[in-house]
C-alpha cells in the first residue's frame, strides 16, 4: 500500500520500521517540527524525522494542517491510507478524508478506556490489570473511532511506563501490519458508550511523592511516571527520583524508612527498587545506596 506515515516520538518509530519491513510504500512522513533541546537549546528533529531521513523518505513538519495549502499538499500524495501514531496534531476532516481508505491510528489502550494523551501512564496509575493496543479508524472526535483490531497484555505489579511503552510499541507495529494485510475482511467495531475514560496529559506537579497516601497508590505513581517526569521525594536536601517500586506490608510513620530501601506509607510500605540520585544515572536501589544510606525520613 501507498502510505502516509504520521508520528513523532520513539513509540512511533517502531511502527514506521514495521511498515517498511512489510514492504509498504511510504509516500511521505509527517512529524512535529524540530524543538529546542539540550544545553544549547538547538532545534532537534523528532525521533521519527531522524529515522525517516535515515531511510530516505520525504519528511514534512507543518505547524498546522488546518490551512487549505497544507491540506492540498497532503491530498496530492494520493495515498491509499494514512497511519497515525502519537503524531501530536489534530487532523481536520479534509485530511481524514483524503486517503482512499482513510486514516488509521495506533492507540496504546483498550478503547474506550483511556482515550487521550497519556494512556500508558494512566492505566498504571489507576491500577488497571491490563492494557493493550487498538488499531482504530480515525474520525473527528478524540479517539472515538471504530476499532479494527485490538490486543491486550497484562500489567505487572512493578511494570513501569517505560516497560509498557516498549511492549506496546512492538505490539502496535505488528498489529498495524496485520490490519493492513486483512483490511478487506476486518469489520470496524464501534466503541461502546459505557466505560469511556480520558487519559489527561501528565503534569509535573503530579510527580512529588506524598507518603501519607497508601502504599499501593505511591507504588503505582512511581511506576507510572518512570522514566519521565520521574516521581521524586526529598532526602536530606537531595532530590531523589524513584523509578521503580513495589508495595507491601510494613508499619511506621508515613515517610519513615523502615528498611534499607523501604519507606512506610499511610498503610503498608513501599520498597524502592530503582532510584536516581542527583547527578547520577538510574540504578538498582542497592547499588545507588552503597556507602550512602537513605536518611531515616523522606519528605
Amino acid at each position: 500500500m501507498r502510505i502516509v506515515f504520521m508520528g513523532t516520538p520513539d513509540f512511533s518509530v517502531v511502527a514506521l520500521d514495521a511498515l517498511v519491513r512489510a514492504g509498504h510504500e511510504i509516500a511521505c512522513v509527517y512529524t512535529q517540527p524540530p524543538r529546542p533541546a539540550g544545553r544549547g537549546k538547538k532545534p532537534r528533529p523528532s525521533a521519527v524525522q531522524a529515522r525517516a531521513e535515515a531511510l530516505g523518505f520525504e519528511v514534512r513538519h507543518p505547524v498546522s494542517l488546518r490551512n487549505e495549502a497544507a491540506q492540498a499538499e497532503f491530498a496530492a500524495l494520493n495515498a491509499d491510507i494514512a497511519v497515525v501514531v502519537a503524531y501530536g496534531l489534530i487532523l481536520p476532516q479534509a485530511v481524514l478524508d483524503a486517503p482512499k481508505h482513510g486514516c488509521l491510528n495506533i492507540h496504546a489502550s483498550l478503547l474506550p478506556r483511556w482515550r487521550g494523551a497519556a494512556p500508558i501512564q494512566r492505566a498504571i496509575m489507576e491500577g488497571d490489570n491490563e492494557t493493550g493496543v487498538c488499531i482504530m479508524q480515525m474520525e473527528a472526535g478524540l479517539d472515538t473511532g471504530p476499532v479494527l483490531l485490538r490486543e491486550a497484555t497484562p500489567i505487572g505489579a512493578t511494570d513501569t511506563a517505560s516497560d509498557l511503552h516498549d511492549e506496546l510499541a512492538r505490539m502496535g507495529g505488528r498489529l498495524v501490519v496485520e490490519t493492513l494485510r486483512r483490511l478487506d475482511e476486518l469489520r470496524p467495531e464501534p466503541q461502546p458508550e459505557r466505560g469511556v475514560t480520558y487519559a489527561t496529559k501528565i503534569d509535573k506537579a503530579e510527580a512529588r511523592i506524598d507518603w501519607t497516601r497508601t502504599a499501593a497508590h505511591v507504588a503505582r505513581q512511581v511506576n507510572a511516571l518512570s522514566p519521565f517526569p520521574g516521581a521524586w521525594c526529598m532526602a536530606k536536601g537531595e532530590r531523589l527520583k524513584i523509578l521503580r517500586a513495589a508495595s507491601g506490608p510494613g508499619e511506621g510513620a508515613p515517610g519513615a524508612r523502615i528498611g534499607p530501601a523501604t519507606v512506610a506509607c499511610a498503610d503498608g510500605a513501599v520498597e524502592l527498587l530503582e532510584i536516581q540520585r542527583e547527578g547520577r544515572k538510574p540504578m538498582p536501589a542497592d547499588e545507588a545506596l552503597r556507602g550512602k544510606a537513605l536518611p531515616d525520613r523522606l519528605g
